[in-house]
């Protein structure tokens, strides 16, 4: 083949062609090669690229995933720290909480017992004070009935009846030997009220009493006191020739010295004594009890004078014994009076003991009314660490 022919790949057909046609046919050939060439090349390189970008997408994925997993992993760590921290402080809040209601609890359960034990405490006091209101209201009761008896027993009867019955309903018993009997004798121109004379089987005088008894009643009018008949009554002794002048007396209802007991008047006129009506049968039973005791001086003062001896020697005993027995019947009295001006000023004590129990009593109610409005919030105000705590209480539940 020549360089001016070409035989067509596709029909087998020679043709000729000049230089420049053969060297334009040679260009578009190697133009073709080189563009198919190129494109080989750029298929290629772009399939390169495009496995290498799929290499580097693969090992950004992979990076990417690594990542991903780390930072999953680093989640879940957090995720974990977080549940670790939640749960250690709802285990922190628990316990404090559980710390919180066991103090509350406590507190509750002291102030229930506290008010509990305070209950019984003051049912207690208020019984022990109720009885001990009662018993000192007993005792005064008893004391102003006591001073207030004579009162009630000589309703429908005068003074002198009173004491003239008194003596009769013991006289067979008591006073089997003695005289009690109205002073009917005025020739010296008085007389007293009633005489008492006391002997023994021989006859032998042991005792002797004038009677004076004077009621509120029969000196309304005048408002005497009991010192008016004093003077009267001595001479009414001495003219009847009675040891004791003995006033038994109403009057002055209201002096402290005459309802205090027997009242040893002798300081005034000899072995004078006032006594209220309930000191009557009391009163001859002391002087008669302690005259009998002089009897025997007095029965063998009477053998001695029959015989006509010297009986200075008696007569100076029986005095002694006679002041002895004085002095003795004095310190008794006055025993006596203390005793009942013990009585007196108990009553007193009492009444005062009393009016210092029922205030007692009202302060107790008012501690109770204080202490019902005592709470666990009060309890806690000045305590902001246990305030904060029952604050946060409704928040946890």
């Amino acid at each position: 083949m020549s360089a001016n022919e070409i035989t067509c790949p596709h029909c087998g057909k020679a043709f000729a062609v000049d230089e420049a046609g053969y060297a334009q046919i040679l260009k578009q050939v190697r133009d073709e090669e080189f563009a198919s060439s190129l494109q080989e090349r750029m298929d290629s390189w772009q399939e390169q690229k495009k496995i290498e970008i799929e290499l580097a997408e693969a090992k950004v994925a992979e990076k990417l995933h690594d990542e991903l997993v780390k930072r999953e992993a680093d989640i879940a760590k957090l995720e974990a720290e977080r549940e670790a921290l939640d749960l250690a402080q709802k285990l922190a809040i628990r316990e404090a909480l559980a710390k919180v209601e066991r103090e509350r609890d406590d507190l509750l359960n002291t102030v229930k017992n506290q008010k509990l034990e305070r209950e019984v405490s003051e049912k207690a006091l208020e019984e022990k004070y109720r009885t001990q209101i009662q018993d000192r209201d007993d005792s005064i009761e008893r004391l102003k009935e006591m001073k207030a008896q004579l009162s009630t027993k000589m309703v429908g009867e005068t003074l002198e009846q009173h004491c003239e019955i008194q003596f009769n309903e013991i006289r067979a018993t008591a006073f089997p030997m003695a005289y009690f009997e109205k002073d009917n004798d005025a020739k010296d121109g008085s007389k007293g009220d009633y005489i008492f004379r006391d002997h023994d089987e021989s006859g032998l005088e042991s005792v002797s009493i004038m009677f004076e008894m004077k009621n509120e009643t029969e000196t309304t009018a005048s408002k005497k006191k009991n010192e008016h008949f004093f003077a009267e009554l001595d001479k009414d002794r001495n003219a009847k020739g009675c040891e004791y002048a003995i006033l038994v007396t109403l009057l002055e209802p209201d002096n402290e010295l005459y309802n205090s007991g027997i009242v040893d008047v002798s300081h005034r006129y000899p072995k004078m004594y006032v006594i209220r009506p309930q000191f009557f049968i009391p009163m001859i039973s002391l002087l008669r009890n302690a005259s009998q005791k002089s009897l025997t001086y007095k029965a063998e003062l009477e053998l001695v004078k029959s015989q006509n001896i010297d009986v200075t020697n008696f007569e100076k005993d029986l005095d002694e014994f006679k002041a002895g027995f004085s002095r003795n019947y004095d310190l008794a009295s006055k025993k006596f009076e203390e005793a009942i001006k013990h009585i007196d000023a108990t009553m007193k004590s009492l009444q005062k003991v009393r009016d210092s129990l029922v205030s007692s009593e009202n302060q107790l109610r008012l501690a109770s009314n204080k202490a019902e409005d005592v709470t666990v919030k009060k309890l806690t105000r000045k305590n902001p660490t246990m305030a904060a705590k029952f604050a946060a209480l409704p928040e946890a539940e």
